[in-house]
C-alpha cells in the first residue's frame, strides 16, 4: 500500500504503509505487516485515559475530549486543561510533559507576542498530564513521580492497554511527552479501537461520547483528524505521531495504520481510502480522499492512494 505526492504530472514522493481491519466477529485483514512492534503514541491517550476513569478521573463533556487529546494549543484548549489541574488544587506547574509552543499557527503566534517560550501548558499532552495528575490526586498517589513506569497508574494504564489490545504490553520506552510509550501491533489497535467506539457502558462509553461530541478539543481547527470525525458519524480516532491513525466505528470495526517512514503526509487519505472501502460514503468524506500539492500557493498536484492497491 503506497501514499504518492504528484506535482504536475510526476510522482515526487511515494509513502508506503502497513494497516489492519478488525471486524466485531473476530476476523481481520491486514496490509503489510500488521503485527509487527509498534509505538502507536498518541493513539494509546484515549486507553490511558480509559485507565484513568477506572481509578478516579472525574471529568466530564470538553475536560474529558481535553484528557485523551493531541490539542492544537488554541486558547479553548488551554482553559479546557488549566480547569483540569484546578479541580484537583493543581497548577501549571505541577505538569511534567515536555515544553513547546502551541501547534496552532495562530496560537503560536499569539503565544510568542506575549512574550512566551516553550512552556508544559502549550505542549500538546498537557491535558493528559493534567488528567493524569488530578487522577493520582483522586487516588491518593504521588504526583511527582506521574510518569514512572512502575507508578500506580502506569500500571494501570498497561493493564487497560492490555485488555483492549488483547495483547501483552512489554516494558515500555518513553514518549515525546515523558510519559510511558506502550508498543502494540496494528492489529491490536484496531482492535482496541472498535472496542472503544461500540462500548454501551463504563468509561470506555464516556469517552468515546466527549470525542464524537468534542472532536475539536481532541485536536484543534482544520486539523484533518477533525474533518474525519464530523465527516463520519459515530466515528471515535486518534492519530499519533509517527504517521499512525487509528479509529473505530459504531459496529465494533477498528481501523489501524502506520505510514511506515513516520511521515504525517497522507494518513488522512489513507485511512479515508480504507473507510470508503469498508463501505463508509458521503459527500463529507470523499472530499478528504486528496489533498492539493501547492505551487506558488495554488493547488498543482495532490496527495493520493495509489489505484489498485486497495
Amino acid at each position: 500500500m503506497a501514499v504518492e505526492v504528484v506535482r504536475g504530472e510526476v510522482v515526487e514522493s511515494v509513502h508506503r504503509a502497513r494497516a489492519a481491519v478488525t471486524f466485531p466477529d473476530g476476523t481481520s485483514w491486514t496490509l503489510g505487516d500488521a503485527n509487527l512492534p509498534t509505538y502507536p503514541r498518541s493513539s494509546l491517550k484515549p486507553f490511558q485515559a480509559i485507565a484513568m476513569c477506572l481509578v478516579g478521573l472525574d471529568v466530564t463533556g470538553p475536560e474529558l475530549a481535553v484528557s485523551a487529546a493531541s490539542h492544537m494549543g488554541e486558547p479553548f484548549h488551554l482553559t479546557a486543561v488549566r480547569s483540569v489541574l484546578a479541580g484537583a488544587g493543581l497548577t501549571e506547574s505541577d505538569l511534567q510533559n515536555t515544553p513547546d509552543l502551541p501547534i496552532s499557527s495562530s496560537a503560536r503566534e499569539a503565544w510568542i507576542r506575549e512574550g512566551r517560550g516553550p512552556e508544559p501548558i502549550a505542549q500538546n499532552c498537557s491535558g493528559k498530564h493534567a488528567a493524569m495528575l488530578r487522577t493520582c490526586v483522586r487516588a491518593g498517589w504521588d504526583t511527582a513521580s506521574y510518569l514512572d513506569a512502575d507508578h500506580p497508574l502506569q500500571r494501570v494504564v498497561r493493564e487497560t492497554l492490555a485488555e483492549y489490545t488483547a495483547e501483552p504490553m512489554s516494558d515500555p520506552s518513553v514518549d515525546g511527552c515523558g510519559a510511558p510509550a506502550f508498543a502494540t501491533s496494528l492489529v491490536g489497535l484496531a482492535r482496541g479501537f472498535g472496542a472503544l467506539a461500540a462500548a454501551t457502558e463504563g468509561p470506555a462509553k464516556e469517552i468515546a461520547d466527549a470525542y464524537r461530541a468534542y472532536p475539536e478539543y481532541v485536536s484543534g481547527t482544520g486539523h484533518p483528524d477533525l474533518a474525519i470525525h464530523r465527516a463520519v458519524r459515530g466515528l471515535v480516532g486518534k492519530g499519533g505521531a509517527e504517521g499512525v491513525f487509528a479509529v473505530g466505528l459504531p459496529d465494533g470495526t477498528g481501523i489501524a495504520l502506520k505510514i511506515v517512514d513516520g511521515s504525517q503526509r497522507g494518513r488522512p487519505e489513507l485511512m479515508v481510502a480504507l473507510l470508503r472501502r469498508l463501505g463508509v460514503q458521503n459527500v463529507a468524506l470523499d472530499a478528504l480522499a486528496t489533498s492539493p500539492v501547492l505551487g506558488h500557493g495554488r493547488p498543482v498536484g495532490e496527495v493520493r492512494v495509489v489505484a489498485g492497491l486497495l
